[in-house]
């Protein structure tokens, strides 16, 4: 995702930047999906930590696609969710169907952010993911209530704190049972914990995360 005129492949990327993509190699903690030492082991953050979510997946490592995902969220430019959605959905193919949720849950911008922003990077990634996988997308469950400071500006102690009560379950859940939160990037887990909260809180009975990376790595 070089922005240069170049031959794509089938997912949208050319051949150099496939290059430069490293996938985050297992094994992976039960819960957050942080690479650990040995398969079945929770990392030391999920032992001192009661999340909400019951697992979840990140695709690339943080330094691998930083620059590509700045670029998406703030230099418009929204079809690099097409390609990193497209990218997910295969990577991501046999732990999705081993989940088998039933609905993909874009993480909602506020209504201030997704204005000035012009579209939710969360929302192109999920659609791109619905096309390949055929999940569909239920983006309307959850709305966003605080137009909360970005958690990369917000020390780790804040960042809880930060994402308390921001989201509201505005539509009936009972039907979905398992949901996967669609976002680009997993730091300390406070977003997506805040709104696995909500969506278990309403009647959800498990919530898994797949983001493109996690911080860190």
């Amino acid at each position: 995702m070089c922005d240069a005129a170049r031959p794509i492949n089938e997912t949208g990327v050319c051949p150099e930047c496939v290059k430069k993509l490293i996938t985050i190699k297992g094994p992976f903690c039960e819960k957050c999906g942080r690479p650990v030492s040995r398969e079945g082991e929770i990392c030391s953050e999920c032992m001192t930590s009661d999340f909400s979510f019951d697992g979840g997946k990140s695709i690339y490592t943080y330094a691998s696609v930083s620059d590509s995902i700045y670029r998406f969220k703030y230099m418009n430019r929204a079809s690099y969710g097409k390609t990193f959605g497209r990218l997910m959905a295969r990577e991501a193919a046999d732990w999705l169907e081993w989940i088998k949720p039933d609905a993909l849950v874009p993480v909602p911008l506020h209504k201030k952010r997704l204005i000035k922003r012009g579209y939710n990077q969360a929302k192109e990634l999920a659609d791109a993911i619905s096309e390949v996988s055929g999940i569909p997308v239920a983006d309307y469950l959850v709305k966003r209530l605080k137009n909360t400071v970005p958690q990369k500006l917000v020390g780790k102690k804040g960042r809880g704190i930060n994402m308390k009560k921001a989201f509201i379950v505005e539509e009936n859940v009972v039907s979905f049972k398992r949901i996967v939160l669609i976002d680009d990037i997993f730091t300390t887990g406070s977003t997506i914990d805040s709104l696995s909260a909500e969506l278990k809180d309403s009647g959800v009975k498990e919530v898994f995360f797949l983001t493109i990376s996690r911080g860190g790595t």
